[in-house]
Parts: C-alpha cells; sequence; structure tokens
C-alpha cells in the first residue's frame, strides 16, 4: 500500500496547510514536518482521507480513493480530533478501543490487555500522565486492533515531550510489522532524529512522482493553448464528532465514525 498526497493545501493561501507533497508506504516509516498548532492535525486529517484538500489530491495505490484511505488509515492522537481526554484512565480508553475492535471490552477485559502489552502497573493512570514513549505504543496497537488496518498516521507525539527516540523506535516496530507508518512532527523532534543517525529517518517529503493528467483525445499535446482537464474533486470525509481544526479547513459528515485512534467503527 502506498499513500501519496501530490500537492496539497488547505485554507485559504494555504493558511491551514501550505502546499506540500509526501509519500508513505508499507513496511516503512516516514516522518512529516509540520509546525504551528493546528496544521499537524489538518496534515493528519488529510493523509488519513478524512478531511479534502482544497488543493491537490491523495492517493491510495495510484487512486483517489477516499473511503478506502480512512478504512485502511488510522489517525492516531491528532489533537482535537482523535486524542483521548487527559483525564480518563488508561484502562478506560483501552476498554473503548477494545469495543470497537470487536474484542472483549470489559475492564477486567482492558487490564487483561494492558498486563499481556507489560503496562498493567498503568491501568488506574489518567492517560495525560502516561509516559509518551509508552502512550505511543497502547495508542498504536490499540489502532491495529481494527479490521482492515494497514498504516498509521501518528499526529505530534513530540508534543508529550521525552526523546525522539523512544517514539520513533516504536513507529519503526510498527513498520517492521509491514504497516505504513507516517510520523507528523515539529521542526526540533526533525532536527533531533537527524542528528540520529543510527534511526536513518527518512522525511516523507522527498521526490515524489508527478501526477499525470490526461489530455483530450482530440488536444494537440504540443499545443500550449489547450489546457490541461480539471477532475472533480474528491470529497474526503471525517468522523462523526469530529471538531473543526481550523476555521477554514471545511469537515463534513461522513457514514463512519471514529473513536480516539481515529480507525473506523
Amino acid at each position: 500500500m502506498r499513500i501519496t498526497l501530490h500537492e496539497v493545501s488547505k485554507g485559504r493561501a494555504g493558511q491551514a496547510l501550505p502546499p506540500m507533497s509526501l509519500e508513505f508506504h508499507s513496511g516503512a516509516v516516514r516522518f512529516a514536518l509540520a509546525e504551528t498548532e493546528q496544521r499537524p492535525t489538518v496534515l493528519g486529517l488529510i493523509a488519513s482521507g478524512r478531511m479534502k484538500p482544497d488543493t491537490g489530491r491523495v492517493t491510495i495505490d495510484d487512486t483517489a480513493n477516499p473511503k478506502e484511505l480512512r478504512r485502511r488509515i488510522a489517525l492516531v492522537d491528532a489533537p482535537d480530533v482523535s486524542d483521548p481526554h487527559p483525564d480518563i484512565t488508561l484502562a478506560g480508553v483501552v476498554g473503548e478501543e477494545l469495543m470497537f475492535a470487536g474484542v472483549g471490552a470489559t475492564p477486567l477485559h482492558a487490564r487483561r490487555w494492558l498486563t499481556q502489552l507489560g503496562y498493567d502497573e498503568l491501568a488506574s493512570t489518567p492517560i495525560g500522565n502516561v509516559d509518551p514513549a509508552a502512550r505511543v505504543r497502547i495508542l498504536c496497537e490499540l489502532a491495529v486492533l481494527r479490521e482492515g488496518v494497514d498504516g498509521v498516521v501518528l499526529v505530534a507525539p513530540d508534543r508529550h515531550g521525552g526523546s525522539p527516540d523512544g517514539w520513533w523506535r516504536i513507529a519503526g516496530e510498527f513498520a517492521d510489522r509491514g504497516y505504513a507508518m507516517l510520523v507528523i512532527i515539529g521542526g526540533s523532534a526533525a532536527v533531533a532524529l537527524e542528528r540520529m543517525q543510527e534511526f536513518e529517518a527518512i522525511n516523507a517529503s522527498g521526490p515524489v512522482q508527478p501526477l499525470a493528467l490526461d489530455a483530450p483525445e482530440d488536444a494537440d499535446p504540443a499545443d500550449p493553448s489547450v489546457a490541461e482537464p480539471v477532475e472533480e474533486p474528491w470529497v474526503a470525509v471525517p468522523d462523526d464528532g469530529v471538531a473543526e481544526p481550523v476555521d477554514a479547513a471545511e469537515v463534513v459528515e461522513t457514514d463512519t465514525d471514529t473513536t480516539e485512534n481515529g480507525a473506523a467503527r
């Protein structure tokens, strides 16, 4: 599976998100740089098929299919969209996610799940007080419990503090398991990762194949007066109950729900 963003932007003059191209695929972890309070969430919504860009195009395996993108890509820990309330206990967060994954979701099931993962001592801890690396591990493990999830967009793990090597190693482990991993981070975390040469961190905004649009059959391709065709914009919609991250970013209703981890219910 390969997800490609071709010159996507959001908001007037790109205020919500300036033009950006990036790519991430199965079995690899990539990072994307997004600064300001709202841009990481906007980029995460677009990259996971939950928001339409104002310009550009998002494809999954070279096809624009936002419904498929939403089904296969989980949006994890996006501020104000898919992040758990900081006061909810870790067992409470786990229980809800287990329910929507279709497995046992009682408090006992939640504690057993945390014990299997090695975090049983954190069951009664508010998730806002959980170590950043443990938070990423738990939320990503919960996200991939959903049937059909093949990739994760992890938003701004650096905002919780801690060293980047913790959550970056975890993202790499999920990539080793075959998942497509995109980690959206700020400039300081990106610099730190690039200095940690042992991680070989790769920017998702590397070379991207140009978007090819077919010319009309009766048009002369050499004629500069012939305008390229404009395809109808597709509408990628977010989950029920998702608040707009910015005034300029239109989020419309969809036929699917998500919980904190952003996978369709």
